[in-house]
Order: structure tokens, then sequence, then C-alpha cells
């Protein structure tokens, strides 16, 4: 679905992508991991195509190289990113800002926008899976909202989307456990054999709810280990530390 090779990344001539590369499969959900400062949120950027990176490298994405490609280019072929800090909207309602997203990929695929009737329908179901209450379409985006709120209306906008690859950054940051759950819920529900996950998170609590295939480490830019979900308990017993003598092996 995937791939990516040598990706270099830096801002105002500072790197911090350094040769990453990583595959992921139809099918396939890949959590990174690592500590502050590893790159995996510049990660979460380059591949939604954050315009402040100077980036070299190749990501092909269902075979087409997209590092040329504008951040709305790359959501329209199926590449979402839900931020780790949502940002707020005011004068623009929850309803407004859905619409227009689900109807701008529509366009973008030819296909004619969906009706007030068939949005309003299809907007209750996914917040009913959500658990997202009726007055909260009503509301501007994102404002006033709590964190565990904003983070299921990131959710509820990847399962209107219903994107082939979707990136999620540090979804369980400030979320209770009741609120991961849900979040949790909503995820898995919406992961099948045509859709990859890459989930970026700094603890191993959230793979509790959602279980990856394979597990990453990231330090100093580079994916420096990989394994299976054992891995992550490992890092929740051991920390990074043991992995920086891989690292300066690598870097020489």
């Amino acid at each position: 679905m995937i791939d990516i090779k040598n990706l270099h990344a830096s801002i105002e001539n500072k790197p911090i992508l350094k040769g990453l590369n990583l595959s992921v499969k139809a099918g396939e959900i890949h959590a990174i991991m690592g500590p502050n400062g590893a790159g995996k949120s510049t990660l979460a950027k380059v591949l939604a195509g954050h315009p402040s990176y100077e980036v070299s490298g190749e990501v092909l994405f269902q075979g087409q190289n997209i590092l040329e490609l504008g951040p709305d280019e790359r959501a329209h072929l199926g590449i979402f990113m839900s931020f780790q800090y949502p940002i707020e909207i005011p004068g623009v309602s929850n309803l407004q800002f859905l619409k227009a997203a689900i109807n701008a990929n529509r366009k973008a695929a030819s296909k004619e926008p969906l009706t007030n009737e068939e949005f309003e329908q299809l907007l209750a179901e996914k917040m009913k899976l959500m658990d997202i209450r009726e007055e909260f379409k009503e509301r501007n985006l994102n404002e006033g909202f709590s964190g565990g709120e904003k983070k299921r209306n990131e959710i509820l906008q990847m399962a209107l989307l219903n994107p082939s690859l979707s990136i999620l950054d540090e979804t369980d940051s400030g979320l209770d456990i009741d609120a991961m759950r849900i979040v949790a819920k909503g995820v898995n529900q919406l992961m099948n054999q045509e859709k990859g996950l890459i989930l970026i998170t700094h603890y191993q609590r959230l793979l509790d709810y959602i279980h990856p295939h394979f597990v990453h480490v990231m330090l100093d830019g580079k994916i420096v280990e990989s394994g299976g979900p054992e891995l992550a308990l490992e890092l929740e017993q051991k920390g990074y530390d043991w992995l920086n003598p891989q690292l300066k092996g690598i870097a020489s």
C-alpha cells in the first residue's frame, strides 16, 4: 500500500528524518513508538504533505510517488492524518466542515455530492459509532471540546472519509481510559483487509485496545528496531535506552 524508501526531511536546515524506511501493506496495523524528538510526528506530517519540510527520498502510495503532491491531492488519493492537537475553527460548524470534506473527496473522484438528507443519515450513523452526541454537529469545529471529544471528532472524520491509509498521530494523548476505549473501538470497526493504519504513540497502553501487527521504534529520525506486539511490552519495561548502542552502530 505504502512504501517509504530512504526518506529524509528537514526544517530550517535541521535534519529530522534521516533515511527512514517503512512498508505497510493493506490490512496491516503498524505502531511507531519512540521518545520525544525521535521524528514520529514529523513522519506523519511529511506523509500528509506538510509544506514546511524539505523532503527527499521516495514515498510510493499504491504505486505512485506522492512527494510532489499537495496535502489535498494526497487526501483525495485516500490518505488521512489525525492530528495530535486538533485545531479549533470558530465560525465553522462541525456539520459544515464534515460535509465540505466528504463532498470535496467525492468531487475529486468524479462523484455527485451527497444531498443534505444523504449526508445527515451518514453522519448520524458515524456519530453513533463514535458515541458523539447529536448537538456536537452544530458546534463550531473543536471549539470548547475536551481532549477526548476532539480525538473522537478526528476519528469521526476518518469514518466519514473512509481513507485507504490512516495515520494517527498520538491519538491517545490526553485521553482517559474511557475516551481511549471509545476511540479505539471506532478505529477497530473502521479497519479491514483493504485498509492500512500507521499508529504513532508513546505508550503501550493504546496497543491493548488497537492490536498492531508490527511495532517499530524510532530514534534520531530512523527506525532502529522492528518486531511484533511483544516489542511494545519490552519497551514498556526497559524504556528506550537499551537501543542507544544499536543507534550508534547504525550512525557509524
